[in-house]
């Protein structure tokens, strides 16, 4: 098992980023997907794509992000990739029904944010866990609902993105001087 005390950079530090790029095309860079609502824990057990065992124990001052550097020694790299973030959207169909989902999703202390007139719930769970708290307003058809797949990156997110279990390379790998 390998373990991890530390985040080197970020993959897009103009002096980890070139030695990045020559590692891609060896394939030697291993990815490790931590969900993300364990990117903020400083202790945990992960797994690579590649199927290296990391134990990561980080300083206090020190948090995992999408594109975080643990290991580069010249020969291969081990960088986080941010997995996707999963949310339920509800659409209340009137004010009453709005209020009495901000007080479920209050009282249940769920994680959510709002766009326009919906309410997102972010799923750390299995959606039915979710949706059987609110079963009633569902079957009655005073909230819509829906799920969405986010790709987060650098902080931020995109909405409405697929999953792509992809390599980081191959979403975010620009060839340059004919290389």
């Amino acid at each position: 098992m390998l373990r991890i005390d530390r985040v080197l950079g970020s993959r897009l530090e103009s002096e980890y980023s070139e030695e990045i790029h020559r590692l891609e095309h060896r394939g030697a860079v291993d990815l490790v997907n931590i969900p993300v609502a364990d990117l903020a824990r400083r202790r945990l057990l992960a797994t690579t794509r590649g199927g290296e065992e990391l134990a990561i124990a980080l300083p206090r001052h020190q948090k995992l992000f999408d594109g975080a550097i643990l290991l580069i020694d010249g020969e291969r790299a081990i960088v986080v990739r941010a997995a996707t973030e999963r949310w339920m959207r509800l659409e209340p169909r009137s004010i009453g029904d709005a209020i009495e989902l901000g007080y479920h999703a209050g009282n249940l202390h769920w994680r959510v944010r709002f766009q326009g007139e919906g309410l997102f719930v972010a799923l750390e769970g299995r959606p039915e866990d979710y949706t059987a708290r609110l079963g009633e307003m569902i079957s009655a058809r005073r909230i819509g609902v829906s799920i969405l797949d986010e790709e987060v990156r650098d902080g931020s997110t995109e909405g409405g993105a697929q999953i792509d279990d992809g390599p980081v390379a191959e979403k975010n790998h620009f060839h340059h001087d004919g290389h």
